[in-house]
């Protein structure tokens, strides 16, 4: 039998069936007994005489052994780990803590990685207690720098696993560890660096310390001052700091931007080394973003006649004359060879400039049209570059008028750079014209600049595939602005221009490969031009519809033929891609795609037969099946006999849940589309949706979907719907019981808030569905019993602050469903509710509905007048 310590060095070895054989070895003695599993991979860990490798392996398994992603399988390490006798895990906690101090500096990292995973474990439950005690003194009482290093990466780490509310009690204590390290008194710059990274992750938990002047003063003073060490990685974490602190404490910046921010950031983002001056400009789009949000909620309190909550300190418009000359040099900063993924500075001048745009408004564009003026023909490609991307980057924010002069005459020139020798010239310019494209269409004159336009990046179409992927998104914008996805009109200004257009971009995906997404985006440029075309381009789609179907088939055949999972993913985006533009199809001639019908439900089902359980393409192929029901209604009976394996596949495929919730929303639109001839198969559907509702593994967020659809299929059913009715309405009881706060810890729960919506707007839905169906069946008696339940669901949530428009809306036509449900004064006390008093003063009044929710409204408030009568 191997030891501990041979098996993880085997973990490693070169050949595949040690490894997997080690590892094998490894979990059965974590299942087999885990406390000795954990104590042996502690010893090798904390032993100085073992190689650097196994201990950094065995750190690592005895971390992992503490963590998960998954909720489920974290509730279940936390009690393994909580049910272990406490020496022992006190010895593992002794023996961690110990090893922070080696002199092996990735062992000791290691180890601040397992006193993190062990706190996470401990601290919520009021456990090692004195863990934060013993870190502050292992940095404020010794010389040893390898173990303050070490210590404050575990605080760091700490700090950024559990929740803040946790440690809030102990900030003080984090706060004195980290700055006493933070100091410009600090010798050693590799300790100072560990301080600053561990300040950035406790920021969230030391706001008691922020909102006190003087601890707020010293927090800046040295973290300002860690901008200007010598040690270029201290001022990278001082910057990242300072970003941190920007957008945790925006509202009490005022005072350090004066005295220090403004300067310290120009000076860095002007700093020789990048890294420096990435985090320096980030610095100000971070700033932009704080404050185009304050601009956002000044605007809401306006409109209800409000005052805003927090003001906007201006710090962008007051720096502007500062920070926009040199974001404009940085734009010349291009790297010729740079690679896309590569984040660099000049990128980040671009998209700061863009925020900038947004802040300040019309006061960026006199300062910024000279630079393009000057260097728009620079004989320098990265001039001519830069000046295009400032002139796009500002196209949004100041008032059109004012730039609308400036974009005509601009036009012609850029579209002329199409054609320049540069790629980098090339690229940004197509990404411009699809600025102007989105921005400001009216400066975009049909009769004078489209010719020349699409010319231009049809042209595009033929160059480098990052090129392609920006005249791309140039063509959708033009096709957004122009077009129209719902009535078709009878043409329109891309009508001349469509076959050619479609025929280039068919040309562009035939390219072998999909390098920046340029073959994804050209399918999907095909897919936005279908639907916004114009009726006299509807013969080029019907064409384009088997162009579309061939490709399908040929992917299909050429199944068996895929070696390697890269090939096998290619395949499957490519099949998801032309799923996608044949749902655009459906959709768009929607009855006149009748006579193609049986061929694409034969492709689409072929398809399904060939797709494995875990492709992506199942979710596009079911997108098209339901754009076919939607088409075809009744006539989609004749399918559903050999589309229902698939379905009930995906219907039980809970690992996929975004494919399980495309099939539960298949489930409504087959109904919707078969109404009673549907009958048959409800009792399937209701069965497994219901299983579905009761799993314990499907992801949550498919439940809202099932409890619509329940609604769905009463709506198609009618009366035949009262065998499901008791126990559909006992699930909805019970989803109406949800919360998603008790009112504490509110920052932790945004995903539950959003959840408990979707919740609500569902059992909404299908109360609507389930009323209309009944009272179509003449069997709305039904619901008396269930009239309280209605009633109190609709009370609670209007009483509660978190609704949405659609929760507002459905509310209101539920009201008016019951009302003509029961016209003879049969639920008349219900009436009396304050909230459907409420709920229809809202619908009346608010100007933020839509004009089709206020005449819900009325229509509604007039049935509950006949139904009180």
């Amino acid at each position: 039998m191997l030891s501990i310590g041979e098996l993880l060095a085997n973990t490693l070895s070169g050949d595949q069936q040690t490894r997997e054989d080690a590892s094998r070895q490894l979990e059965q003695a974590q299942q087999t007994n885990y406390p000795a599993y954990v104590v042996m991979l502690c010893q090798e860990l904390s032993n100085e005489q073992t190689e650097t490798f196994i201990r950094n392996s065995a750190g690592l398994a005895l971390k992992n052994s503490l963590v998960s992603s998954e909720a489920s399988r974290r509730n279940e390490i936390t009690q393994r780990w909580l049910n272990m006798d406490e020496p022992t895990r006190q010895q593992i906690k002794q023996a961690v803590l110990a090893t922070l101090g080696s002199s092996d500096q990735r062992a000791a990292a290691t180890a601040a990685q397992v006193v993190s995973a062990i706190a996470a474990i401990e601290l919520p439950t009021g456990q090692w207690t004195d863990l934060m005690k013993t870190l502050l003194e292992n940095v404020t009482t010794t010389d040893n720098s390898q173990l303050k290093i070490a210590t404050l990466t575990a605080i760091g780490f700490v700090c950024e696993s559990i929740d803040s509310d946790i440690l809030a009690a102990q900030s003080g204590a984090i706060l004195t560890a980290v700055v006493s390290g933070a100091r410009k008194e600090e010798p050693n710059q590799e300790v100072r660096k560990a301080a600053i990274d561990a300040l950035y992750n406790s920021l969230e938990f030391i706001r008691e310390n922020f909102d006190r002047e003087g601890e707020r003063n010293y927090i800046m003073q040295v973290v300002c001052e860690a901008t200007q060490s010598a040690d270029v990685n201290v001022q990278v974490a001082a910057f990242e700091c300072l970003v941190r602190i920007m957008q945790i404490y925006y509202d009490k910046m005022r005072f350090y931007m004066e005295k220090a921010l403004f300067g310290l950031t120009v000076l860095g983002m002007k700093h020789e080394d990048e890294r420096v001056a990435l985090q320096a400009v980030e610095f100000w789009s971070t700033v932009c973003d704080e404050e185009l949000e304050l601009m956002g909620e000044a605007a809401e309190a306006q409109e209800t006649g409000e005052q805003p909550e927090r003001l906007s300190h201006n710090f962008a418009k007051a720096a502007l004359p500062e920070i926009l000359p040199v974001l404009l040099w940085l734009l010349t900063k291009q790297e010729e060879e740079a690679d896309e993924d590569d984040w660099n500075v000049s990128m980040a001048a671009g998209t700061c400039l863009a925020l900038l745009a947004q802040c300040v408004e019309d006061a960026v564009v006199a300062p910024v049209i000279p630079f393009v003026e000057n260097h728009i023909r620079n004989n320098d490609w990265r001039f001519r570059e830069a000046a295009v991307m400032a002139f796009g980057s500002i196209l949004e924010g100041p008032e059109h008028k004012l730039l609308a002069n400036l974009v005509n005459q601009a036009l012609p020139v850029l579209i002329d750079m199409m054609r320049d020798p540069s790629p980098q010239v090339k690229d940004t310019t197509a990404w411009t014209l699809g600025r102007v494209s989105e921005l400001l269409i009216e400066c975009i004159k049909p009769d004078v600049h489209l010719h020349p336009l699409i010319t231009a990046l049809v042209y595009g179409l033929k160059d480098s595939p990052r090129i392609v992927s920006n005249c791309c998104w140039a063509l959708m914008s033009l096709s957004d602005q122009f077009g129209s996805k719902e009535t078709p009109q009878p043409t329109y200004h891309l009508s001349t221009y469509f076959e050619g257009i479609i025929t280039a971009l068919l040309e562009t995906t035939e390219r072998s490969s999909n390098e920046s997404n340029s073959r994804t985006s050209a399918y999907e440029c095909i897919s936005i031009l279908v639907q916004g075309a114009a009726l006299d381009c509807f013969p080029t789609i019907q064409k384009l519809t088997f162009t579309i179907l061939d490709r399908l088939d040929a992917t299909i055949s050429a199944q068996n033929q895929i070696v390697g999972s890269d090939e096998r993913l290619a395949h499957s985006e490519l099949q998801s891609n032309l799923c996608s533009v044949l749902t655009s199809i459906i959709r768009k001639l929607r009855t006149e795609v009748v006579p193609f019908a049986d061929r694409i439900m034969t492709t689409l089902l072929s398809l399904f037969q060939t797709a494995t359980k875990h492709s992506t393409t199942l979710e596009d192929g079911f997108l098209a099946v339901g754009a076919i029901t939607t088409a075809v209604e009744g006539d989609f009976l004749r399918y559903l006999e050999a589309f229902a394996p698939f379905l009930y596949g995906a219907l039980s495929n809970h690992e996929e849940y975004q494919l399980c919730s495309i099939a539960v929303g298949l489930i409504g639109d087959i109904c919707r589309a078969l109404q009673e001839q549907s009958l048959p198969y409800c009792d399937t559907f209701m069965n497994v949706l219901l299983q579905n509702l009761q799993s314990p593994v499907l992801n949550r967020n498919v439940k809202p979907a099932i409890l619509s659809c329940f609604g769905d299929i009463a709506l198609a059913i009618s009366g035949r719907f009262e065998v499901y009715l008791e126990i559909v309405m006992l699930v909805l009881a019970q989803a109406s019981n949800m919360r998603a706060t008790d009112g504490v810890n509110l920052m932790t729960n945004y995903d539950m808030i959003d959840y408990v919506i979707a919740l609500r707007e569902g059992i909404l839905e299908a109360y609507v569905g389930i009323v209309q169906g009944l009272k179509t069946g003449e069997k709305a008696d039904l619901l008396m019993r269930y009239i309280d339940q209605i009633f109190n669901f609709m009370n609670m949530t209007w009483n509660d602050q978190e609704k949405t428009e659609i929760i507002i809306r459905s509310m209101i036509g539920l009201i008016g469903d019951l009302a003509e449900a029961f016209p003879n004064g049969q639920i008349k006390q219900w009436f009396q509710y304050d909230c459907v008093t409420q709920v229809l003063r809202e619908g009346r009044s608010n100007r933020n509905l839509p004009a089709g929710t206020r005449e819900v409204t009325r229509w509604a408030k007039e049935m509950v007048k006949r139904a009180s009568q």
